[in-house]
């Protein structure tokens, strides 16, 4: 009885371990049954829209996860890995995606790829014939409504034969669709989109706005309302020598590059359409930073003005926050903690709404500063006003965090170091330049780098605030608060055509600007090394 009763306990325990162990087992087996279902459900969707290297990607990640959670082995990598694939979705996968939309002529008017544009441009010249066929219409798509890709689903209304249409060309029906009443309903493998969404899409801008369907060299098929018909155009495009023919004059049109985009011309120079495509520029967006008049001349000005707007938003902030920071760092103040709540009330305040609260402060006729100065300054009406404005407000915003690090800062400095140098003879300003300020910036030397970096790219401080003005009559272009980003904000998406890949080319500029400058700073810091 008693060897029974000493052998319970050790039962117990191992049905608790057991226990803790089964509960890790069902999530890593739920975990991967989600990631197996995931990759089973998202590859109809990329391998229809032909995206092999996404598809390969995709699935050796899934393979990797496999491999190192669906075993008890290579444990160091079970930590090491969620870190390393979100570093590469978040960081390196957009600053690689940035570079390559950075060579391309990507933006208004030119979002379509070549081939797209083709059929558009037979489209737009193309008229309905006496024995053109209609048909009844239904689109589907593969992956999500508002992103296609689409499939127009077509039935003939004089002989009832189905198609599939994409912008490839038209082929048969699937044998498993479903069609009621002379229109198809169902494919198997499709959402069908309802008349609402197709109207929606069909409208100006939308994905299903000139969507063409070849069905020979000179004939296509396009949406009319909720009905299809194919037309006839005069036009004839060579796949092989790259031209298009003008079947009523003999005209040939071949792609001439004007700028950043190409457009089919005749031998005179004369444009067959204003439509354009999607195409690789290699590194044209970079050398028009550099030779472009119109950025070059102002580039210098403003890269001045970008780092002396981070370096003082730093300083200034840094300053203040430290300064009201060893004030409330004495023990013996009275309402520590109620000064140090209302300090940080800035900082709670959502950005975008102290920027627009700021900047009515500053408007003339009716601006909170004039009135309680008495004055009718126009603030931001001239430059040097205008600078002084933008680095107040960034001050206003930026001390509270500042506040807090120095703070932490400063509460880490071993008492015993001024209490040696009480002993020694050393003042209370001596103590906090010769010690106290040393050690405080080995701890913050990073944030004030990151800081900088911040700001430098700041552009919610210059948009809001003063949309990079104020601007002269002869330069509409470059304002005199303006930074880097602002300023080359407006010049990609101020005009009525935005340039989405010469933005992401000075995207790639200033990110490496950015990070030329913080490794100088990073380095300069090392010398604080020395203070520990």
């Amino acid at each position: 009885m008693s060897h029974t009763t000493q052998s319970d306990p050790p039962r117990a325990v191992r049905g608790g371990a057991g226990t803790t162990r089964v509960l890790p087992l069902l999530a890593r087996v739920l975990g991967i049954g989600i990631i197996a279902a995931l990759a089973v459900m998202v590859t109809p969707a990329l391998v229809a829209q032909e995206r092999w290297g996404f598809l390969a990607v995709f699935w050796g990640v899934v393979a990797l996860l496999l491999a190192v959670y669906a075993t008890k082995r290579a444990v160091p990598a079970k930590y090491l890995l969620p870190g390393v694939l979100f570093l590469s979705l978040l960081v390196v996968y957009p600053i690689l995606m940035t570079f390559q939309l950075s060579t391309t002529n990507y933006g208004d008017g030119t979002r379509t790829s070549k081939e797209v544009t083709v059929n558009k441009i037979i489209a737009s010249a193309a008229f309905q014939e006496a024995n053109a066929r209609r048909f009844t219409l239904a689109v589907g798509t593969e992956g999500t409504v508002d992103a296609g890709p689409y499939t127009f689903f077509l039935v003939d209304q004089a002989t009832g034969d189905a198609f599939a249409g994409t912008e490839d060309g038209l082929t048969d029906l699937p044998a498993d669709a479903t069609v009621t009443d002379g229109a198809v309903t169902e494919v198997p493998g499709y959402t069908m989109l309802t008349k609402q969404q197709i109207n929606t899409l069909s409208n100006t801008g939308g994905p299903l706005e000139g969507f063409t369907i070849p069905t020979g060299d000179n004939t296509v098929i396009v949406a009319q309302g909720f009905q299809a018909i194919e037309l006839t155009s005069p036009l004839v495009y060579d796949q092989a020598n790259d031209t298009f023919t003008d079947t009523r004059t003999g005209t040939v049109y071949t792609p001439q590059r004007s700028g950043d985009r190409s457009y089919f011309t005749d031998s005179e120079g004369n444009r067959l359409s204003s439509q354009s495509w999607g195409e690789s520029v290699g590194f044209d967006n970079y050398k028009r930073i550099f030779t472009d008049p119109r950025i070059s001349k102002n580039f210098l000005g403003i890269f001045a003005w970008t780092v002396v707007f981070a370096v003082g938003s730093v300083a200034l902030t840094f300053l203040l926050g430290l300064v009201l920071a060893v004030v409330l760092n004495e023990s013996r103040m009275r309402g520590q903690k109620v000064y140090r709540s209302i300090l940080l009330l800035p900082y709670a305040i959502p950005g975008f709404i102290s920027l627009m609260v700021w900047s009515s402060f500053y408007n003339t006729d009716f601006g909170l500063i004039n009135n309680l100065l008495g004055t009718h300054v126009n603030w931001l009406g001239s430059t040097a006003l205008a600078r002084s404005a933008v680095l107040l407000t960034n001050l206003w915003m930026g001390f509270p965090y500042m506040f807090l690090v120095a703070t932490g800062a400063l509460q880490a400095v071993p008492s015993e170091l001024k209490e040696a140098a009480s002993i020694d003879g050393a003042s209370g300003f001596t103590h906090f330049r010769k010690i106290t300020f040393p050690l405080v910036l080995v701890s913050v030397a990073p944030l004030l780098v990151a800081s900088f970096a911040f700001n430098f790219n700041n552009f919610n401080a210059i948009q809001l605030l003063t949309e990079g003005g104020p601007f002269s009559a002869s330069d509409p272009t470059a304002g005199g608060t303006d930074i880097l980003i602002s300023y080359t904000y407006r010049l990609a998406f101020g005009t009525s055509a935005q340039q989405i890949g010469f933005a992401s080319a000075i995207s790639v500029i200033l990110f490496i600007l950015t990070g030329v400058l913080a490794a100088i700073q990073f380095r300069g810091t090392r010398v604080l090394e020395d203070v520990n």
